[in-house]
């Protein structure tokens, strides 16, 4: 379902902000990771991130809609991506956190990206998953990307009223689009029926209506990026469906077309081409997972969460990563951590942010029968 929490944010006029924040509480010795769910899901697709405790040990994890989506609630019903990705700053400003990961799904995918080409101070590292950054252009059909379009633009036509409709129900037909094509037959029906409640749930009434016409237009009207990426300097780790039902499910459930490719949305063969655009990321992985489907982090969470741990232990930058206002430096606390030493010794650094540098603080040495000695270094 959508976010139970809100929080509000001047952009825009003032928005209400849905989120999920792992914990219910910031904990600023720990670095964070915003997430971004894709077209008309809600915090919840993040449910295998939050329940898995590798992640939450390690992370704060922030799960924020974008406008149209779940919980947010506008003043202006005129958004853009770039809005959403404001507003995700903005949010981040309100909780305290100064600096964050980044990742996101689909349409999340281009919203983290324009968050770190807005703020390349605060976002440490980029994970989309099955993306794109072009518009829904005649190059990226060409490379064998869907075409949205012919399967979009009706509903958005029969979503335009210039009366209130305060009696307005989403269709069957967008509810097992949201609910099948992202998942591909990778979940069980259990699952698929929740997501067909949720988007029920959430897109009814005058403003429901309204919601997801415009997150529909920003779908289909969205700008391109691929002139922008040189401009990204923090690591970018890109995960793509290497196969997935899709094509199958979309001509099932809307129209016997033969555009589309076995992958998802955007195939494997413009996201590599994209990825080396990234000219001045610090580092770049494009990661192929195979099976599951579009919505990588409900269908592969193991592997997304591999990526993300892999991301935040080889960070790039040795920065606090805490709040603002001041907070109390972190100390020995493990957060940055460097080895030196050869085959039987070894010394452990941490990054004490007070003095800003690297004091030692053990030494771990063992003999020929594998006995290990750790000494603390009391400075």
């Amino acid at each position: 379902m959508a976010a139970s929490k809100t929080i509000e944010v001047p952009h825009l006029g003032g928005i209400k902000v849905g989120y999920a924040l792992s914990g219910d509480r910031y904990d600023a010795s720990k670095p964070t990771c915003v997430l971004i769910n894709s077209m008309c899901t809600t915090v919840s697709l993040y449910r295998e991130q939050f329940n898995d405790p590798n992640l939450t040990n390690a992370l704060n994890l922030l799960a924020i809609e974008p406008l149209g989506h779940g919980a947010t609630s506008s003043v202006s019903e005129q958004f853009t991506y770039w809005d959403s990705a404001i507003m995700a700053l903005q949010v981040m400003d309100k909780l305290g956190i100064q600096k964050a990961f980044a990742l996101g799904t689909s349409q999340g995918g281009w919203i983290i990206v324009r968050m770190a080409l807005l703020a390349p101070d605060r976002i440490l590292g980029l994970l989309p998953l099955g993306t794109s950054m072009d518009s829904e252009s005649p190059e990226s059909r060409a490379k064998g990307c869907w075409d949205p379009a012919p399967i979009i633009k009706p509903f958005i036509e029969k979503w335009t009223s210039a009366t209130p409709t305060p009696d307005f129900v989403i269709d069957d037909v967008w509810q097992g689009m949201v609910a099948s094509l992202g998942f591909s037959g990778a979940v069980s029906a259990e699952t698929v029926e929740f997501w067909k409640a949720t988007v029920r749930d959430v897109y009814k009434g005058d403003e429901g209506r309204k919601k997801v016409r415009m997150a529909a237009i920003n779908l289909l009207e969205r700008d391109g990026l691929l002139l922008r990426l040189g401009d990204i300097k923090c690591p970018v780790y890109w995960l793509q469906v290497r196969k997935s039902f899709l094509y199958h499910s979309i001509r099932k459930l809307v129209a016997n077309n033969e555009q589309g490719t076995e992958d998802a949305p955007y195939g494997l063969t413009y996201p590599p081409e994209q990825i080396k655009l990234f000219t001045s990321s610090k580092e770049t992985k494009f990661i192929t997972v195979q099976g599951g489907a579009h919505y990588l982090n409900a269908t592969s969470p193991k592997e997304v969460a591999d990526a993300l741990l892999e991301m935040v232990t080889n960070r790039h930058e040795e920065v606090d990563l805490g709040g603002q206002n001041n907070a109390e430096p972190i100390i020995d606390r493990g957060l940055f951590i460097s080895i030196e030493g050869g085959e039987y010794y070894v010394r452990i650094h941490t990054y004490n942010l007070d003095v800003r540098a690297e004091i030692p603080v053990w030494d771990m040495k063992w003999n020929s029968g594998g006995v290990i000695i750790l000494t603390y270094l009391d400075k």
